[in-house]
């Protein structure tokens, strides 16, 4: 596949609280939300290449827009 063209903030070590706020945060500083996407880190994710998560992550946060879901996060 190879498309990692795309906005994308990975967090790990964070607690659903501190993810939150750091997504809030984040999207204030960078403005428009909807070309961002975010991920944390899971026991299974951990172990990907780079690539292939940034493919992965962009992929379905294109496929929720493209849908006209909104993405799950903070507002």
């Amino acid at each position: 596949m190879n498309n990692t063209d795309g906005k994308l903030v990975f967090f790990h070590g964070l607690s659903q609280d501190e993810a939150v706020q750091a997504m809030r945060a984040v999207k204030v500083a960078l403005g428009d939300s909807t070309k961002l996407a975010f991920a944390m880190s899971t026991p299974s994710n951990l172990h990907w290449q780079v690539e292939e998560l940034i493919e992965h992550v962009l992929e379905e946060h294109r496929a929720m827009n493209d849908s006209g879901k909104k993405p799950s996060g903070p507002d």
